[in-house]
């Protein structure tokens, strides 16, 4: 049954569009009672992703903003540098390919070896040098107020979404206060997260006022993509994992997980909560209105 949703997306500057071509895929089926049935069905499709005329990776993803994620994935692994410059990002779609054209020579032989496969759904992908950058990290400490990330919740929650069209998928959003701001799908988080990190660096947008939310687990590679992002706060209805606790202690970021209606917990962080509402106060989460378990 498809959740209660809230059709106001005045907040956002991207949202998602559930019914966009090809996203998903009426697929015909039966029922636990053996009834004819139809239901939509996510489409995932591979994109290779180019650095300049060096083949990086080829991703399974959804297909829809390519730039985004080839940007995104390539300055989150450390391959697009703070002060270079991306000349052109030129998308194919009958090749399925995307070209990102920087104002140098780039050569990444030895560090395409060094990869790491990451507990992320669709199977993401790290290299193995990314842990190093994280030395550099300095996170603002910025407070979080308590009231913005339940407003954030109940948004997010309700929002129309791919999710709610079809499942199979995860979520993130980069939210600012207690407004939501781009919110990505895919059928991986982690090429959600680099979505996001593409559109920021496409739109010179900065990093330190904002909230990271997710609709998947806390896990190390998400805590670590946050963190190399500039952003301070990670927030999830999921739960977490030791390792990417331990990370987000080490770099200062705030991690906040298992968000359900009144309910939160803060593993890394927690003197940086500023609760300025009484959680008895807030409108417990309607059964109708929930997303997945925090407990998957």
């Amino acid at each position: 049954m498809q959740l209660a949703t809230h059709d106001d997306l005045s907040d956002y500057i991207i949202a998602p569009d559930p019914k966009a071509a090809r996203l998903t895929r009426s697929v015909d089926g039966v029922d636990h009672e053996g009834n004819p049935m139809e239901i939509a069905v996510v489409e995932e499709r591979p994109l290779t992703i180019f650095l300049n005329g060096q083949e990086i990776v080829t991703a399974m993803t959804i297909g829809d903003y390519p730039e985004y994620l080839a940007l995104g994935f390539l300055r989150n692994q450390g391959m697009l540098r703070d002060g270079e410059t991306v000349q052109r990002v030129d998308y194919d779609d009958d090749l399925e390919t995307v070209v990102v054209r920087t104002d140098g020579q780039t050569t990444y032989e030895e560090k395409l070896k060094k990869k790491t496969r990451t507990s992320g759904c669709a199977v993401g992908t790290v290299f193995g040098d990314m842990m190093e950058g994280l030395e550099a990290v300095n996170l603002p400490d910025v407070q979080v107020k308590t009231s913005d990330l339940y407003a954030l919740a109940s948004k997010i929650n309700r929002t129309p979404s791919l999710y709610l069209e079809a499942g199979a998928i995860h979520g993130t959003v980069l939210c600012q206060g207690a407004r939501p701001l781009v919110y990505m799908e895919d059928v991986g988080r982690h090429n959600a997260v680099d979505k996001i990190a593409g559109w920021m660096l496409s739109e010179g947008v900065g990093a330190g006022d904002k909230v990271l939310y997710t609709t998947g687990r806390l896990t190390s590679e998400m805590v670590i993509k946050t963190a190399l992002m500039g952003i301070p706060v990670l927030a999830s209805r999921s739960g977490f994992t030791a390792w990417g606790v331990e990370i987000a202690r080490q770099v200062g970021l705030t991690c906040i997980g298992r968000m359900r209606g009144q309910r939160f917990v803060c593993l890394s962080g927690e003197d940086r909560l500023l609760r300025d509402v009484d959680p008895g106060s807030v409108p417990a989460e309607d059964r109708k209105h929930r997303r997945k378990s925090a407990q998957e």
